[in-house]
């Protein structure tokens, strides 16, 4: 009985923290969003990123750090109390939201592990690219493959159909690649699986703009004149009248995927390509903020962890009955 309701309690103070934090977030993320649009795309989409994983990540850590310990250090294992209604829903929404959770991120892993072994029955190996100091991504061609994605997550790879190498000149098709060598470089897939395992009901706006960030980082990453800018705004004019052979799988990046819209605002951006652009000024890195509220955390549970962990068990208490 110790077990069972210090897991109801645990799950409990997860899921109230969580959903408090992620309706604060729904509520704020497109102010935050129009006032990082004075910084860069890379800018902007980690800073999203960032707000889209703060309600878990914080969630999680007071869970672990505060309520946990507050339950298995003070709570009594003799006494037999009664769990009220109230703890046994909250624990089940909790469990229930990491299993949602997990599933969503299995279910995506196992869908892109098929998509790519499809793909991978006709495909030929036609060049290779350099994403990180020793480490290289392979470009692949494959008549099944929707235009052109980057795909995996341990072991990523680039995959364009032929339709896509017939349609695009040399320098067009260049700019494109490097366009997805940069979701490679930044693990753009793999924070798709993260995203698919912190999954919360109203945040599809807010991934969706966090989507078209990185595409947005990702052109400005692969050009450095106007001439490569107007290539790759070609290409995407271009791939964006190919209709794709299947729905892209959720854990790839395709360079042209979204509705047409946010296409046109791409393409606009590059036409509209600076210098300015290329190199922006360093006014703001979200790891000073980020770092900063960290030692602060640390700073703050060193000095009053005993107390901390005394008022959480008197909240924990109050939550059982």
């Amino acid at each position: 009985m110790f077990a069972v309701r210090g897991i109801a309690v645990s799950f409990s103070i997860f899921v109230v923290i969580y959903s408090g934090l992620s309706v604060a977030v729904w509520g704020v993320w497109k102010s935050v969003w129009l006032a990082s649009q004075q910084y860069s795309a890379r800018r902007c989409a980690d800073l999203l990123f960032a707000l889209r994983l703060t309600p878990f990540v914080v969630a999680s850590g007071l869970t672990l750090v505060l309520a946990v310990p507050s339950f298995l250090l003070l709570e009594p294992r003799a006494v037999d109390e009664p769990m009220g209604v109230v703890p046994v829903f909250l624990g089940l929404c909790g469990m229930a939201a990491v299993a949602v959770g997990a599933w969503k991120a299995a279910a995506a892993l196992a869908r892109v592990s098929r998509t790519v072994a499809r793909w991978s029955n006709d495909a030929r190996v036609i060049d290779s690219r350099s994403v990180d100091s020793g480490a290289s991504v392979s470009v692949r061609v494959s008549a099944a493959v929707p235009t052109l994605t980057a795909a995996g997550i341990l072991r990523p790879s680039v995959w364009l159909s032929q339709v896509t190498e017939f349609v695009l000149t040399e320098r067009e098709l260049e700019t494109a690649l490097r366009h997805e060598v940069m979701h490679v470089r930044r693990r753009d897939n793999l924070r798709k699986l993260i995203l698919r395992l912190v999954a919360f009901p109203g945040m599809v706006e807010l991934e969706r703009a966090w989507r078209e960030s990185t595409e947005m980082a990702a052109d400005d990453a692969a050009v450095s004149s106007a001439s490569e800018a107007l290539d790759l705004a070609a290409a995407v004019i271009k791939l964006s009248r190919v209709a794709p052979l299947e729905p892209l799988a959720q854990l790839t990046t395709a360079l042209v995927y979204s509705p047409a819209e946010s296409v046109n605002a791409r393409v606009e951006r590059l036409i509209a390509w600076t210098e300015e652009r290329q190199s922006p000024a360093r006014g703001f890195s979200l790891a000073y903020p980020l770092c900063g509220a960290a030692a602060a955390a640390v700073l703050t549970l060193a000095l009053t962890y005993s107390q901390l962990l005394v008022r959480v068990h008197a909240a924990t208490e109050w939550l059982v009955r």
